[in-house]
């Protein structure tokens, strides 16, 4: 497989920045691997696992040289830790990013890059647990999962090309949208159920703590599986719902709406409707997991591994 960088800076390594750099060296298509960060003793356990050659805290001294760089980082900070790359960058290397909010981190990158906006290309790699860090990156984590590039209107098309062949090297499915198409599938799919899991747990802490008999002590695999999400990065979180703020409170109007006739069908005693929301749900949660079924059996097996390590 050809190879995608000579040098590529990964800004954050955490979950999804340090996957991808073992990725690529699994593959063997990427030279050094440099590693940006603000915290030391992460930047160690990254040279300690081998997801990184090199460790640096200056974005001038990581971005000298660098030919490709992914910023992993939450999404309120992605254009400014690019403004301060980009001012030692060479002026050949590619920028790309791997945030779940789009619209907003485009356009803000292309404010920072001004005239060299289009070496940059928006992403996100669809991957994840509720993990962070570079303790809980994994090599296949990318592998057959979609990875959803926005380029912007200056976007070079050659920046394009070498973006598509970054996600593919690391084993991901890419395909593109604009970047609001992105915004709004992913304040349904993403963004509303991480609102809800958050919620979900407070609201139960919040009736244990009004005399519910511990309800949390009680918790199990229905509750557990739903909630699994609700242990992710409170900061990262915070970021995406600022970011992606008008999207997802869309979606939970309509959220609050569907609650509010359930609700409504439970107080009056209807059980026709009650049942007519929930075969409606599991009709369409059955399709989705027809979906899922094209994904390789071993690739499966190795998620459904993870998620269980990680309960």
């Amino acid at each position: 497989m050809k190879r995608i960088a000579d040098r590529l800076v990964i800004a954050g390594v955490g979950l999804i920045g340090g996957s991808l750099a073992l990725a690529l060296r699994a593959r063997g298509v990427v030279g050094e691997v440099v590693g940006l960060g603000r915290s030391a003793e992460n930047l160690r356990v990254a040279r300690r696992r081998g997801i990184i050659d090199r460790a640096e805290r200056d974005p001038e001294r990581a971005a000298r040289g660098a030919d490709l760089v992914v910023v992993a980082a939450p999404v309120q900070t992605i254009a400014p830790v690019v403004g301060a790359l980009a001012r030692a960058l060479p002026p050949t290397a590619v920028i790309t990013d791997a945030g779940s909010v789009k619209s907003p981190v485009v356009a803000a990158v292309e404010r920072v890059l001004g005239v060299g906006a289009g070496r940059f290309c928006g992403s996100h790699p669809i991957a994840g647990t509720e993990h962070s860090g570079a303790a809980a990156a994994l090599p296949d984590l990318l592998e057959g999962r979609r990875c959803i590039v926005t380029p912007g209107v200056r976007t070079a098309a050659t920046t394009r090309r070498r973006v598509h062949a970054l996600w593919e090297a690391a084993g991901m499915r890419v395909e593109e949208m604009p970047a609001a198409v992105h915004d709004r599938i992913f304040a349904l799919v993403s963004h509303l159920p991480h609102v809800a899991a958050f919620a979900l747990v407070n609201a139960v802490a919040d009736a244990d703590r009004q005399g519910a008999r511990h309800a949390l002590a009680y918790a199990a695999g229905g509750f557990r599986d739903w909630t699994r999400i609700a242990a992710s990065s409170p900061e990262m979180w915070r970021d995406i719902f600022l970011a992606n703020g008008a999207e997802l409170l869309r979606a939970l109007d309509g959220f609050s709406a569907t609650l509010e006739r359930l609700r409504d069908a439970i107080a009056l005693g209807d059980g026709v409707a009650i049942a007519g929301e929930l075969t409606r749900a599991q009709t369409t949660r059955r399709r989705l997991g027809a979906a899922s079924a094209a994904v390789p059996g071993r690739l499966r097996a190795r998620r459904g591994a993870r998620r269980s390590r990680g309960r």
